[in-house]
């Protein structure tokens, strides 16, 4: 899980917001600080052109060691686009077959419980910020890509004007408290989001709603940190 704001990746500017939701995935690149090599590759596998050259790779590999097969392979772009086209829409995405092969019910209790999730990192940052009137929003993105470990960006954007919030250390440790907790993990969300074929999701908040009860822990837990 990659919680993206000013803070945490190298290219802010990705950040600007027309309409919410703010959308990364087959958009912007996103470049984490202290990204470790695992994410960087991760990362690197999102960008298309890197796919289409590792899927033809073999074709050039074949290429160098059988010099007669050069010549055919050059001639034959339809071979070429027919091989990234499969390893692009079969093998790294899952099919309309599969999908609907998909237990739809498991879908929507891992949906359900990252909303039950969201709203309480949501509480305890609204709450932080004593917030009394407007909506915060949790997204949740992650890339369709299978057989690849899952990528998820987080966000927690704002409205009147539309942002993406800069969360402190703090808040950003709250997300990471409250959400991917046991049962749900990102595995299962990328699971249900496969079956439902959305792969972003948004948990809305609005700080009217807030009770007393979370002010409170809010304001006694600033207290402790005093």
């Amino acid at each position: 899980m990659i919680v993206v704001t000013a803070d945490t990746i190298r290219n802010p500017a990705i950040l600007e917001v027309r309409q919410l939701p703010r959308r990364f995935v087959d958009r912007v690149t996103v470049w984490p600080r202290n990204a470790s090599v695992k994410t960087v590759l991760r990362l690197l596998a999102e960008m298309q052109l890197l796919r289409f050259a590792s899927w033809l790779a073999p074709l050039v590999v074949i290429a160098l060691i059988w010099r007669g097969a050069a010549l055919p392979l050059s001639q034959a772009p339809v071979l070429m686009v027919v091989l990234v086209a499969w390893a692009e829409m079969r093998l790294l995405r899952a099919s309309p077959r599969r999908r609907a092969a998909m237990d739809r019910d498991a879908a929507a209790r891992t949906r359900d419980l990252m909303t039950v999730q969201g709203r309480a990192a949501l509480t305890r940052i609204a709450a932080g910020r004593d917030l009394r009137s407007g909506a915060l929003r949790l997204v949740v993105e992650q890339s369709p890509l299978r057989l690849l470990p899952p990528l998820t960006f987080v966000t927690v954007q704002a409205e009147d004007p539309p942002r993406v919030l800069d969360l402190t250390e703090k808040e950003r440790a709250i997300l990471h408290e409250e959400l991917f907790q046991a049962p749900l993990t990102e595995p299962a969300l990328h699971e249900a989001a496969t079956a439902e074929d959305e792969f972003l999701q948004e948990v809305v908040l609005d700080a009217r709603g807030l009770s007393a009860h979370a002010r409170l822990s809010a304001a006694l837990a600033s207290d402790r940190r005093a």
